[in-house]
């Protein structure tokens, strides 16, 4: 990785768990190694980090970008370290030609983990992203202070895939693009599209900026990886929490507390008046949850 001077910028070569970026209970304030890293690129990977202390990793939905943590890292940088991404195919990471697996982006957020060296982190997926950290979680689980599954979906239902595959056939046919009103139907409630328009308007030019190609290879991996993650119910040794919107209707209340009762000793939260994009739409209700589940964790580490 380079920095801005064109020097090569990496981790001390030795952190172990005493590195800035490893978990810590809450208080743990090590020196500003890195301060505020803005679009980063390493091994084709887009990243930013905000704050220090404890790791916070973010991994976002099809078709969007590290951009819709924004409220997130805000809220989080003041006493977490943040490391948001953008997954493959997406933003400004690689675009693989080709298949895009479930597996390659669990492999993608394993080499960031590494690159770092971090000790323990807590990894927080949503939609899609909810995906690739529960296949992280049960490939790499002592890695893993906490785990967060935002808006994910589990155990789709015959109707629930035929929607989503019928999705996927309208976008081979008539393009990305075609799906956009739709999902903005889906992804926010009324009051707040007509609220928020600015806000709405930058995850259209988000989904309409995305390469097509990439787009239905990772639209196809969300289609089709409930299959692929059926198994991927670990008996996780961290804390985990599960939440939706209880307008979500793709990532289901019935979804998430059937997900949560799967993971033992996982909590369940359904998020009253939200639709799916509950990050953004509902932004100080996801941090507030985000900030008592991440502190929790440090009090007990």
């Amino acid at each position: 990785m380079m920095d801005e001077s064109g020097e090569n910028s990496r981790p001390p070569a030795d952190p172990g768990h005493d590195h800035p970026l490893a978990w810590a209970a809450p208080g743990f304030r090590p020196p500003a190694l890195y301060g505020t890293m803005r679009d980063r690129i390493n091994a084709g990977t887009h990243f930013r980090i905000d704050g220090d202390g404890p790791t916070v990793m973010l991994i976002h939905g099809v078709g969007l970008d590290l951009d819709m943590w924004a409220a997130q890292a805000s809220a989080l940088a003041a006493r977490y370290t943040v490391i948001r991404y953008d997954m493959l195919g997406h933003g400004a990471s690689a675009k693989p030609s080709g298949a895009l697996h479930l597996a390659s982006l669990v492999a993608q957020l394993d080499m960031l983990h590494g690159y770092f060296r971090l000790g323990r982190s807590v990894v927080v997926g949503f939609s899609m992203g909810a995906l690739v950290a529960r296949a992280f979680a049960a490939a790499h689980g002592e890695r893993l202070a906490g785990l967060v599954l935002l808006n994910g979906v589990y155990d789709r239902s015959p109707a629930e895939r035929d929607s989503i595959r019928e999705r996927l056939r309208q976008a081979e046919t008539d393009g990305p693009n075609s799906l956009i009103e739709a999902a903005l139907g889906r992804w926010f409630s009324p009051g707040f599209r007509a609220a928020a328009p600015d806000t709405v308007a930058a995850v259209v030019d988000r989904l309409r900026a995305n390469d097509p190609r990439s787009f239905l290879a990772a639209y196809r991996t969300f289609a089709e990886a409930d299959d692929a993650a059926a198994g991927l119910i670990p008996t996780l040794p961290c804390p985990t929490l599960v939440a939706t919107g209880a307008d979500d209707r793709g990532s289901t209340p019935a979804m998430t507390t059937a997900l949560a009762a799967a993971i033992p000793g996982a909590e369940c939260h359904v998020l009253p008046g939200l639709a799916h994009l509950a990050p953004i739409e509902g932004a100080d209700r996801v941090n507030a949850l985000l900030l008592d589940f991440l502190d929790r964790i440090g009090r007990a580490d």
